[in-house]
């Protein structure tokens, strides 16, 4: 696994709309194992790891939710993390947790 195949793999799960559900777990799988545990430092997502890792799951119009999801997942997995990718992961996560919540209000009228 390079750096390289994880960002080809990243592009198509942003250009493909018709996904087997597979590839999202396969993608998240194979992006924590690299960035935290194949690449060196190992455990360790230091600050060219970090800026790589926001540059490519943030391409485009932004990170897809699977995008955001490897984000988190990576934070949570590495021993230690730059705080550009920790800053990035839960600036996704709470926007998520926002849109959330607005969509579940409910008014009620008597």
């Amino acid at each position: 696994m390079t750096r390289e195949i994880i960002d080809v793999l990243v592009a198509l799960d942003r250009a493909v709309a018709d996904k087997s559900p597979l590839f999202a777990d396969v993608l998240l799988a194979f992006s924590v194992d690299f960035a935290v545990w194949e690449s060196r430092p190992t455990g360790r997502i230091d600050r060219d790891k970090a800026h790589w890792l926001v540059t490519t799951l943030a391409a485009g119009e932004g990170p897809t939710p699977l995008a955001q999801k490897i984000a988190f997942e990576i934070v949570r997995e590495a021993e230690s993390c730059d705080e550009a990718l920790v800053s990035f992961a839960l600036r996704k996560a709470d926007a998520r947790v926002a849109a959330g919540a607005s969509a579940r209000r409910v008014l009620l009228a008597s």
